[in-house]
């Protein structure tokens, strides 16, 4: 089980950093995807991680403002977001799909899914 953390309300620059944490076993098996959704829209695909950490993918629209990483000694992983934009306005989920060669973009691939959490960006 899978559990997002670390959304809220930030104004137009600011930073966020959310977590994904798990208590189960074999976390360090797996490959990590973030996706957001808005209301009425499909989900989007934003960032993933491999299970090692070693191989990272973001999409173009946050490259350069967000960093994905993980920590599997605390078995979580995180999306450092810097310089957030209203278009960022979104629930974020984190999902896991057991380590594959290469990292996923779509989220009917991911097998996890945490609950979300919601980030705003005001103007």
């Amino acid at each position: 089980q899978l559990q997002a953390s670390g959304g809220g309300l930030v104004q137009a620059g600011d930073s966020l950093r959310l977590s994904c944490a798990t208590s189960g076993r074999g976390f360090s098996s797996y490959n990590i995807g973030w996706f957001r959704q808005v209301s009425g829209k499909e989900r989007e695909f934003v960032a993933a991680i491999s299970w090692s950490g070693g191989s990272t993918y973001s999409t173009d629209s946050v490259k350069g403002r967000f960093t994905i990483s993980r920590d599997n000694a605390k078995n979580t992983v995180y999306l450092q977001m810097n310089s957030l934009k209203r278009d960022d306005t979104a629930a974020y989920y984190c999902a896991a799909v057991i380590n594959r060669r290469v990292l996923s973009t779509t989220a009917l691939e991911y097998i996890y899914w945490g609950q979300g959490t919601q980030v705003t960006v005001s103007s």
